[in-house]
């Protein structure tokens, strides 16, 4: 059988056994609870902004016209504790927390930083902090600022870029002089999954904590903060959050860290007496003590509507979904996109995979432009990486099937040594 027939055959049998899924998907009725998009797109970038949710724009409305218009009121009422509702919602939906463990507001950059200084003054006397190499380079600058401020030590361990962190690897880094490991828990490169619970083993056996990005995992990962002992967490909320660009982060600290958890950035909203005008500050006992200036109201609310989505679907169903979603395209890839020159680069176990698939490509850069002309949507990373994300609850795996199909014909002007893949064919829609 030749290329070209092998590519077709592959995509034809996975096309009725994405019809099979489809049909049994018990989450199949959420796909009509997001705004539409045209006709023909496809939204496999997930992991970088996730889908609108169809209630989301009515809502911002209501309160723009409603309740802003109407003088506040209800919202103008409760505004204030914003940060602490919202963040109490994504404690139960989305990540195994207890309530006054969360608070949503600021950035996850302004948040990581506050954590990491955080976790330094509740393990003074321990001069080390640990990082690995394969975190965003936002995360490690972060890191390594707050560092040099506090004149401590940054320890990099090195992590496979496709494969993920090693655990031996870990353990190797971690000794009594480190005060906290900073890891992603989902690799925003490779999607590697690390285990959460293995991890705080290897870190509080030495008495160190653990602070957590949890941006490429929360919303698509089914998290268990409490259950495995969690110290602190950040996380952005516009990816598989779902609540649009803007957002604000979210900002986890365990209940009993919290009274020897300062944050750098004094002022009237981390007060045990928010806004009292007291002559000296006197910073709230518990999270609240942790956003900084008046909350964003409207971007606040707009993260409400995809956690009703994530809490009526339960995360164990949108996990499950997202696992067999990335399991289903990889499978396909390799058997379609493989032998056209695209490399994998990730993990190959399902079990160890975040929400995403990435593959490597040497022309990455020009293969993700033109693949959104073919009105097929996903992400580059330098240099040669191209990430999948397909949302749990906005993606049906015949979807993956069309994407593949267009992938496939576009990268046939892109053959791994920049010639001309032997399947090539003119892209065109259809089972």
């Amino acid at each position: 059988m030749t290329a070209p027939e092998g590519g077709q055959a592959a995509l034809r049998k996975a096309g009725r056994r994405a019809r099979r899924l489809d049909a049994r998907d018990p989450l199949a009725p959420f796909l009509g609870r997001f705004a539409p998009v045209p006709e023909g797109r496809l939204h496999l970038d997930g992991g970088s902004l996730g889908r609108l949710p169809a209630a989301t724009p009515a809502l911002l409305d209501r309160v723009v016209r409603g309740d802003r218009g109407g003088r506040l009121t209800p919202v103008g009422t409760q505004w204030r504790d914003l940060p602490q509702r919202i963040g109490d919602r994504m404690a139960e939906t989305v990540l195994g927390a207890r309530p006054g463990e969360v608070v949503a507001g600021d950035s996850t950059d302004v948040n990581l930083h506050k954590l990491t200084v955080a976790a330094l003054a509740a393990r003074r006397g321990r001069r080390t902090v640990v990082v690995d190499d394969d975190n965003s380079p936002t995360d490690r600058d972060v890191v390594a600022g707050v560092a040099a401020e506090q004149e401590r030590a940054l320890r990099t361990v090195h992590t496979h870029p496709d494969a993920g962190l090693d655990m031996e690897t870990l353990r190797a880094a971690v000794d009594e002089d480190v005060a906290v490991v900073v890891l992603p828990l989902v690799s925003p490169r490779s999607g590697a999954l690390l285990d959460m619970a293995e991890v705080h083993e290897i870190a509080h056996a030495q008495g160190a904590l653990v602070l957590w990005d949890l941006s490429h995992a929360v919303g698509a990962v089914d998290l268990q903060l409490t259950a495995t002992g969690a110290d602190m967490a950040v996380a952005a909320t516009y990816r598989h959050l779902m609540a649009g660009p803007g957002c604000p982060a979210l900002l986890y600290v365990r209940r009993e860290l919290q009274p020897c958890a300062g944050q750098p950035v004094d002022g009237g909203y981390g007060h045990r007496e928010q806004l009292a005008m007291r002559p000296r500050y006197d910073p709230d006992p518990a999270v609240r003590r942790f956003p900084t200036g008046t909350p964003p109201a409207l971007s606040l609310v707009a993260a409400e509507p995809a956690l009703d989505l994530l809490a009526e679907a339960g995360m164990a169903a949108v996990h499950a979904k997202s696992r067999a979603l990335t399991g289903f395209l990889a499978e396909l890839a390799g058997a379609v996109l493989e032998p056209c020159g695209l490399r994998p680069a990730g993990p190959a176990v399902p079990e160890r995979r975040g929400a995403h698939v990435a593959y490597r490509h040497p022309q990455a850069g020009k293969l993700v432009p033109a693949l959104a002309e073919a009105e097929l949507f996903v992400d580059f990373l330098p240099p040669d990486r191209v990430r999948l994300s397909p949302g749990p609850l906005s993606t049906r795996f015949a979807d993956v099937v069309e994407a593949v199909r267009r992938f496939r014909e576009v990268l046939a002007g892109f053959g791994a040594d920049g010639s001309r893949c032997p399947s090539a064919g003119a892209y065109r829609r259809g089972p």
